[in-house]
């Protein structure tokens, strides 16, 4: 056990850090403070996403800039992202040299990052405690379950996530974090929410996996010591977020 913290001793010192940060947003709990917070996020990924996909257009950052901005004042940021899909689909058709793959990087990571800000705004930083408790404990579950009894390969994109990992992961953080969802909702909407988010937070990370296979990278960044970019730190959150909003609105 103790071999598995000193071998990852910078990553563990970088999430540390990072918890604490999140921990004082929020106690703040201002929305100001919380939008400011994930558009540093939101860029820094955007920048990633766009390394990944291969792209390079200075137009794009602009969009980029200019919805997270209409997020702030719109109501309901999820729409956003059909605003865009509509001025790319007409930009699409007017200019028919113009590159369709720059949409890629609003499907992913913009729209996810979005749904963190509707889960704040529609259910309270409670929900938000409730996503990082589920995603995180997915995460650290799958990796010591896999380290102690893992043998079953999970997916080619992931050679190193195991099916045992990752049945131990959903399994912890199905338990645990329904009861962080207790401070938003009762125990078996809570059960259920907690066990998609759970599960759609794998498929986040492995969806990340065959980006970076794609692009022939390992991590989507460096700016994280010991995690790599952004995108490597979020990717399970970008799936969880949506799913633990859909669930919500469907379940209450």
């Amino acid at each position: 056990m103790t071999k598995i913290f000193t071998d990852h001793q910078e990553r563990w010192m970088t999430g540390i850090g990072l918890l604490a940060l999140v921990g004082v947003i929020g106690w703040i709990d201002n929305f100001f403070i919380m939008w400011t917070f994930l558009g540093v996020i939101y860029l820094f990924a955007f920048y990633e996403a766009m390394k990944l996909f291969k792209l390079s257009s200075s137009s794009a950052y602009f969009w980029a800039v200019v919805l997270w901005i209409a997020a702030y004042f719109y109501p309901n940021p999820d729409d956003l992202f059909f605003f865009m899909a509509i001025i790319f689909a007409s930009s699409l058709a007017y200019m028919h040299n113009f590159d369709k793959r720059l949409l890629l990087p609003f499907l992913y990571p913009v729209s996810g990052i979005l749904f963190f800000l509707i889960l704040y705004q529609d259910f309270g930083i409670a929900s938000m405690f409730w996503l990082l408790v589920t995603v995180a404990l997915t995460d650290i579950g799958a990796f010591f379950t896999g380290k102690a009894i893992g043998k079953t390969k999970f997916s080619d994109t992931s050679p190193n996530k195991t099916l045992e990992g990752v049945f131990g992961g959903i399994a912890l953080a199905t338990v645990a974090g329904s009861f962080a969802g207790l401070y938003v909702v009762e125990f078996g909407i809570a059960f259920m929410v907690t066990l998609v988010t759970a599960i759609a937070s794998v498929f986040g990370d492995l969806f990340e996996s065959y980006l970076k296979r794609e692009a022939g990278v390992k991590d989507s960044g460096d700016i994280l010591p010991g995690h790599g970019g952004i995108l490597d730190r979020i990717d399970g959150y970008l799936f969880g977020a949506v799913m633990m909003v859909i669930a919500l609105r469907a379940l209450i």
